[in-house]
Order: C-alpha cells, then structure tokens, then sequence
C-alpha cells in the first residue's frame, strides 16, 4: 500500500473561535471552510482541520509530539519575525540540525517552522549520531 505523504493533519480544539482566529492569523494560513464544530484551513500544501472537542479542556500541556512545517531557509527570518509580531513566544530550543521555531496554538500543540529535510537531518545524524542510533540505508 504505497503512501504519498500527509493527507490532512486535525486538531482537537477546545475553543473553536479562539483556534480559528489564532490560525487565520498565521503568515500563509487560508481559510477554506468553516462550520459550527470545525473548519479546513491551508498552510502551504498542507490541509487542517480545526475540529471543536469537548473534551480538550485544558490542552497538551507537554510533550514533544508536534506538527513542523517547512520553511525555506531564506524565508525563516521573516516568519519568525511575522509569529514574533502577532505576540507568539518560542516554546522551546531548537537543538537539532535546521534552523527551527517552536511554538503552541491556544490548546497547547507544539508547533514548528523548520528549515531542513530528512535527509539533512540524516546528514547531520552520521556526523553525530544520537546515542544508540541505527542506520537503515
């Protein structure tokens, strides 16, 4: 079963409103739909789904599981600048191969702009391996 990438990435939201108003200001977000428990929403080439949850109450409050999206590296200045803007505050370091801004939405989901590939990463990985890392070519 040959897979061609995402398809579409959902976010539970606790409110619908705030998550709308939160990613429509986004530098590159657009709207596409909306409805009374959710909306479709495009960032870049990829398709999200704002989906109004009851019970997201309090949000992810942490953990590392996040969403990251490419930005060019002559383009993460600007963006970073542009989420710097709108109040947006850095949720964690970057300390990884890439230059990266991590953020959260409202309901807490770590967010990233990252420069960078798999196989930059992977570049980076064989120069200094994490501990215990096996390699797959």
């Amino acid at each position: 079963m040959p897979v061609g990438g995402l398809n579409h990435l959902t976010l539970a939201v606790a409110d619908l409103e705030r998550s709308w108003q939160f990613y429509t200001a986004l530098p590159g977000v657009r709207p596409r739909a909306r409805w009374l428990q959710g909306g479709y929403l495009l960032w870049g080439d990829v398709w999200l789904c704002l989906s109004l949850d009851e019970t997201v109450t309090e949000g992810v409050k942490a953990g590392y599981t996040h969403v990251a999206f490419s930005v060019s590296a002559e383009h993460f200045a600007a963006a970073r600048a542009a989420l710097t803007a709108l109040g947006i505050k850095p949720s964690k370091e970057n300390r990884s191969e890439g230059d990266s801004f991590y953020f959260r939405d409202p309901d807490g989901h770590l967010l990233e702009l990252h420069v960078g590939s798999l196989e930059s990463r992977l570049a980076a990985c064989r120069q200094q391996p994490y501990e215990g890392m096996q390699w797959f070519d």
